[in-house]
């Protein structure tokens, strides 16, 4: 392997890595929409790590599948719906849980296997990501509001590294990329990495900031 193959498979595994790591923090607090598209990351990326290293076709569909899932439906609609947890209480009911991922799974069907929707299907990534690089300046927003600057500036960096992975993936080349793109897809692993890691300890600290604001609200007056 040369080293741009060797830096890919670190990159991934860091990916699986931490993308496991945080996919079970959530799971252990509750939050399945997060906690289990944070797995479909980890499957995704240990099943493309054993293509880079074995050239397996099969694990390449299956990751090619999860990484459509995840960049139309898994992080635009189920990470954000998610996150409404502690921007907007949201606390979907265990069958909503699997409605989003029955739908988000049906919707990926559509994208991978109908040659109808071939020519838009970037631009689809695009949107959907777009959509939810907007939501993450509300998240941010939010976590200033709450005085948590420091998640704030990492949910910041967050939406503009992802956004920019999203718009290069099917659009540009990284100069003196290879033809496989093992650049680029290094700096998206590593970039999903820091998205899995910060979002979790950004929902946190926004999750401390309510329960905060909660217990100093004032008793309503007594008559």
């Amino acid at each position: 392997m040369d080293r741009n193959l060797y830096l890919l498979c670190f990159a991934m595994f860091v990916l699986v890595t931490t993308s496991s790591i945080y996919g079970l923090k959530f799971l252990g607090k509750g939050n399945y929409l997060l906690g289990f598209e944070w797995l479909i990351v980890t499957f995704s990326a240990s099943n493309f790590l054993l293509f880079a290293l074995g050239g397996v076709q099969f694990s390449y569909r299956i990751s090619y599948f999860c990484d459509a899932f995840s960049r139309g439906f898994g992080i635009p609609v189920i990470a954000l719906a998610g996150l409404m947890a502690v921007t907007h209480r949201y606390k979907p009911s265990i069958l909503m849980d699997v409605l989003f991922f029955a739908g988000a799974i049906a919707g990926t069907i559509v994208l991978v296997a109908v040659d109808a929707v071939a020519q838009p299907k970037p631009y689809f990534y695009v949107a959907m990501w777009s959509a939810f690089s907007l939501y993450l300046a509300w998240f941010a927003w939010k976590l200033q509001s709450a005085g948590e600057s420091l998640h704030a500036f990492g949910v910041f960096v967050v939406l503009l590294t992802a956004q920019a992975i999203a718009c290069i993936y099917d659009f540009h080349t990284i100069p003196g990329d290879d033809a496989q793109h093992l650049t680029f897809f290094t700096l998206a692993c590593l970039t999903w990495s820091f998205m899995c890691v910060e979002l979790y300890y950004a929902y946190r600290a926004l999750e401390r900031a309510e329960k905060s604001a909660g217990s100093l609200a004032p008793m309503p007056a007594l008559r």
